[in-house]
């Protein structure tokens, strides 16, 4: 596969803006070249627009190369960018399965891209075969998440890998969750399909939500025209320097991810004894979705009490369902008790 002629022309034939920091790399003792001011140290100088040092650690913890990553202003940076790389406004468009996170459709609509979504089956799970059938010679894109969000299961990986091998546009798999996940991550399959960007984030697992560091793995070819698009300066110091701490300290990730796993588990045994609770579905991510008599009660009783789910009650499949989030063992007691008292 050819993904420069899936690149959009002008973005093909684009320039890009070259900072101080693309034209020298490394460390002197005089930098008089960015305009920078010369007081305040070290937040008077710009970071490194490619972040290496954070990429170069991602990929040893990975096991991908450092020219496999994009990162990005959370991963809804890298979302935008590969609509503004392979969507002609106004005349491609992409689909999706539904329901899945919200910020697939919400850049379709900011990027002026038709959003063409093909509903979960009763099992929330997704048929490539269907999937294709709702696209033509415009469809771009082909967006799918596993773990999925808001319905927390892993996608079929049979199907996954059939519509990466049998579409001939981009296919992004969105791995937000896959830390808490039995699956292994798609990163291993980079090399095999060309066509696949993989989306993980360091919000989930990691802990850092607020930091905004969003990873994006894909063939050298995609993230080298990625960043090209991007802002020059899109992830900051502060940002890269904590990724940096935190990648020192992954074993505290994988303590967090086994503890969650386990109160997963706790708390679904709990919800289940629960009167209200007619359904958990089975979840492979740090949340799960849980099918209740009354989501639009229950929600308004868990909020008066302060404590606050995601209600999913208008969402696609998830009539009279509540998202929880797995929370620490007193925060999940706390639930227990106020459900209890509904």
């Amino acid at each position: 596969m050819n993904i420069e002629l899936l690149v959009r022309p002008n973005i093909r034939n684009l320039k890009p803006y070259s900072s101080a920091r693309d034209e020298f790399t490394g460390e002197a003792s005089v930098y008089l070249d960015a305009n920078e001011n010369p007081f305040n140290p070290a937040f008077n100088r710009y970071p490194d627009p490619l972040q290496r040092e954070v990429k170069e650690k991602i990929a040893s913890l990975k096991k991908v190369t450092p020219q496999q990553i994009f990162l990005g202003n959370g991963s809804d940076e890298p979302i935008d960018l590969v609509y503004r790389v392979f969507c002609e406004p106004a005349a491609d468009n992409v689909a999706a399965i539904h329901p899945t996170y919200g910020m697939f459709e919400v850049a379709a609509g900011i990027n002026n891209v038709a959003y063409r979504k093909v509903l979960l089956n009763d099992r929330f799970d997704f048929s490539c075969d269907e999937l294709l059938r709702a696209t033509d010679s415009h469809t771009k894109i082909i967006f799918l998440c596993s773990p999925n969000n808001p319905t927390g299961n892993n996608l079929d990986r049979r199907q996954i890998l059939k519509t990466i091998e049998n579409f001939s546009g981009i296919v992004i798999v969105d791995e937000a969750y896959i830390d808490f996940s039995t699956q292994p991550s798609l990163l291993g399959e980079l090399t095999h399909y060309p066509n696949l960007i993989v989306f993980q984030t360091f919000s989930k697992a990691w802990g850092c939500a607020a930091v905004r560091l969003g990873m994006a793995f894909a063939a050298p070819e995609i993230v080298t025209v990625m960043n090209k698009v991007k802002y020059p300066y899109n992830v900051n110091r502060l940002t890269q320097n904590h990724a940096l701490q935190m990648l020192d300290q992954a074993g505290n990730k994988d303590e967090w991810v086994k503890i969650l796993l386990y109160e997963r588990s706790r708390l679904q045994s709990q919800l289940s004894e629960l009167p209200s609770v007619e359904k958990i579905y089975p979840s492979d991510a740090n949340f799960m979705l849980v099918k209740v008599s009354d989501a639009n009660a229950i929600y308004k009783h868990l909020v008066n009490e302060g404590v606050i789910v995601r209600n999913r009650n208008t969402v696609s499949l998830c009539g009279n369902c509540l998202r929880i989030t797995v929370g620490t063992p007193s925060e999940n007691d706390s639930l227990i008790r106020v459900w209890k008292m509904f």
